[in-house]
């Protein structure tokens, strides 16, 4: 039995005043991919390819370990992109050989006239042949359950992303600044 699974999450995050605006910092995609992820779990592939190997998930009866390979770039327009060239599911060799996941994402800063925020959305779909004896199993249940499972998987990035990339951002601000000032204590950044 071919089932399709599907999630998708938005976020938005506000953003804290700093010297420096947050394009900058979304111009350097490796940040994000360490923000976002346990840097002992991600592995640099190419220039911006990256493997992020996620904690095993039990999908049923399965123990399943998703290792997925994401492209992160930044547009001349200042838009983060996130986007899977490839994936490995372990511990189910069956499951591995019958599966395809597309991942896709987006982030970019929001200014207004009081704040600035990041906006993003991400888009993750899966397809695999149901091994047995869960392919017995009514295709509503399963389907059911691994849109469940990869909702969890969305939200566990936007945690990780609402608590990790402001507080990266303004320690790369803080880091940034005490090695660029110039003689008279001053920067100056364009957006």
């Amino acid at each position: 039995m071919l089932v399709h699974f599907a999630a998708q999450e938005s976020v938005t995050v506000p953003v804290p005043r700093q010297p420096i605006p947050i394009e900058h910092y979304l111009r350097q995609p490796q940040r994000l991919v360490y923000a976002i992820a346990d840097p002992q779990q991600v592995e640099v592939l190419a220039d911006q390819v990256y493997r992020l190997k996620m904690r095993p998930r039990n999908f049923f009866s399965f123990t399943i370990q998703p290792v997925v390979d994401m492209r992160v770039w930044t547009e001349a327009s200042n838009i983060l992109h996130i986007q899977s060239v490839g994936c490995e599911i372990r511990g189910v060799p069956y499951i591995d050989r019958r599966f395809r996941l597309n991942l896709t994402g987006t982030l970019q800063a929001v200014r207004s006239s009081r704040a600035s925020s990041l906006v993003g959305q991400a888009q993750l779909q899966v397809e695999v042949e149901v091994p047995p004896p869960l392919n017995m199993m009514p295709k509503i249940i399963v389907e059911a359950a691994g849109d469940s499972l990869l909702s969890s998987v969305l939200g566990l990035i936007k945690q990780q992303l609402t608590r990790q990339l402001i507080t990266d951002y303004q320690q790369w601000v803080a880091s940034t600044t005490q090695a660029d000032a110039n003689p008279q204590g001053h920067l100056v950044w364009e957006t």
